[in-house]
């Protein structure tokens, strides 16, 4: 791994841990007080995991930009990004609303919150490793 891959590793971890705070811990707050039943107690939930899965999470999302997406540009970046949160978001919103009984806001706002932190890794990525 390159240097700009490791450096936009971390980046782009840093970014969604912060966004995820802000969608998770904030904005979406009251959401999953109101849906309780349907989640851990915040004493059993594996924190060190969710920090693994969105460290490997990060790592294959800069390494597929890094390998196969020509140009390297910030442009590339935002697009791929954007593409990258569509199937992502879509999946993890709907997909989750097709068989959990969540509120149908709760599915649009993990499409949109993904969809955006998508968009903004692909910026990270592409302003790091441009050509």
């Amino acid at each position: 791994m390159t240097k700009r891959t490791i450096i936009a590793v971390v980046m782009v971890f840093i970014a969604w841990s912060v966004l995820d705070f802000l969608l998770h811990g904030l904005f979406l707050r009251s959401t999953y007080e109101a849906t309780a039943s349907l989640w851990r107690p915040m004493d059993q939930m594996n924190m060190p995991l969710m920090y693994c899965v969105t460290l490997v999470f990060s790592a294959c999302f800069v390494l597929i930009y890094g390998l196969w997406v020509e140009p390297k540009s910030i442009r590339s970046g935002i697009r791929f990004g954007a593409l990258f949160g569509l199937a992502t978001g879509f999946s993890m919103g709907f997909g989750s609303y097709s068989y959990m009984p969540i509120p149908s806001a709760l599915a649009w706002s993990w499409f949109i919150g993904t969809w955006i932190e998508t968009v903004a890794a692909g910026a990270i990525v592409g302003l790091i490793m441009k050509s």
